[in-house]
């Protein structure tokens, strides 16, 4: 093992998130201490897995260990470390040989896996280890799909689309009393699972909006596989034309930073997307209609927007609260004190003039 040079900088350097390949490359194996490879990796050093698959897995676990934890800290600080953390341990690599074979030790068949999120492939390449665990586990999502027991059916996430692993915002759809049962529009669809909850009720005609040709590609699938054909999808910001009597939207819940592609389902800076809903909503829901705004108050929970100021978009969009249903998140990472909500919003009408 020669730790400063390798054999393997010509590789394609592969990523899902925009990491850049690093400068600096080191052949190891199963020699290199943990607590070298660690020094490698804070100095920049990208490190060129050749040891057993087994033996990468429990290097990075123990480099994980020594990233330490900001547990207990303000948020912000939080973000900080997990940042920190990740680019890290995104140093340490695997090889790939052409077709996405990876040539380990007791190493598994990863070639559908990528093949599915980097397309074929002629060449060898590099990937960052941990970015390949995650290509692979959500390549064991999509195949096993995620139970939904308001559809009584799977929901198949893809690689880079949020998950609907949080159920409790799907059961708030799908026990809210609907307003009208001729139209609906879910806006930002993801997988497509709250389109389908609506089509399932019921709903004639739904279209689903998303501004991410993954997400999209992901629900045309989900409601193919469910038998929803005539579910319509829109790639566009937000809404599609017209109105209708029921506006769905799931939101990312936190004002912050996305740091990676599928964070942007968590993470919307400044609200972007949240204050475009509302401040659009007047033009495309229909009089007497309803919004249902799906918000966890994870948000107020840490210091990133008070109820006010939630409260305060709606009072400036011209909107009403019609009522609210709450339920508590099911799962097991979730706040204890966090509670999710589904906002009955409409138009708020005019004065009627003396």
């Amino acid at each position: 093992m020669n730790p400063l040079s390798t054999k393997d900088g010509g590789r394609r350097w592969l990523t899902t998130v925009g990491t850049k390949r690093p400068e600096r490359l080191a052949d190891v194996d199963d020699r290199i201490t943990a607590d070298e490879a660690f020094r490698l990796a804070v100095s920049g050093t990208g490190l060129v897995w050749y040891g057993d698959f087994p033996g990468a897995r429990n290097l990075l676990a123990a480099m994980s260990r020594r990233c330490g934890t900001a547990a207990g800290k303000p948020f912000p600080d939080q973000r900080n470390q997990r940042s920190r953390r990740a680019r890290i341990l995104g140093r340490l690599l695997v090889p790939l040989d052409p077709g996405h074979v990876l040539p380990l030790r007791r190493g598994p068949d990863v070639r559908e896996a990528c093949a599915e999120v980097y397309g074929p492939s002629e060449t060898a390449s590099l990937v960052s280890l941990r970015e390949l665990l995650g290509v692979v586990g959500a390549h064991e999502w999509r195949v096993k799909g995620v139970e939904i027991p308001a559809l009584g059916a799977r929901i198949h996430p893809h690689h880079g689309v949020f998950s609907p692993v949080r159920g409790e915002y799907v059961d708030l759809v799908a026990r809210t009393p609907l307003p009208a049962k001729e139209l609906a529009f879910d806006i930002g669809t993801g997988t497509g699972v709250l389109a389908a909850v609506l089509a399932h009720r019921g709903i004639e005609r739904v279209v689903a909006t998303d501004n991410e040709p993954l997400a999209l590609a992901c629900a045309r699938e989900n409601f193919d596989r469910l038998g929803y054909d005539g579910i319509e999808i829109l790639e566009t910001d937000v809404f599609p034309p017209g109105r209708a009597p029921l506006v769905v939207c799931n939101p990312p819940w936190l004002p912050a930073r996305a740091h990676t592609p599928l964070e942007r389902a968590v993470y919307d800076p400044g609200s972007r997307m949240l204050k475009a809903f509302l401040d659009r909503l007047p033009r495309h829901l229909e009089p007497g209609g309803e919004a249902w705004l799906i918000l966890s108050d994870l948000a107020e929970l840490l210091g990133l927007r008070r109820r006010e100021e939630l409260l305060d978009l709606f009072e400036r969009s011209g909107l009403e609260v019609l009522g609210r249903e709450d339920i508590r998140p099911r799962h097991r990472r979730a706040d204890a004190k966090e509670v999710t909500s589904l906002w009955r919003l409409t138009t708020r009408a005019a004065p009627v003039p003396d």
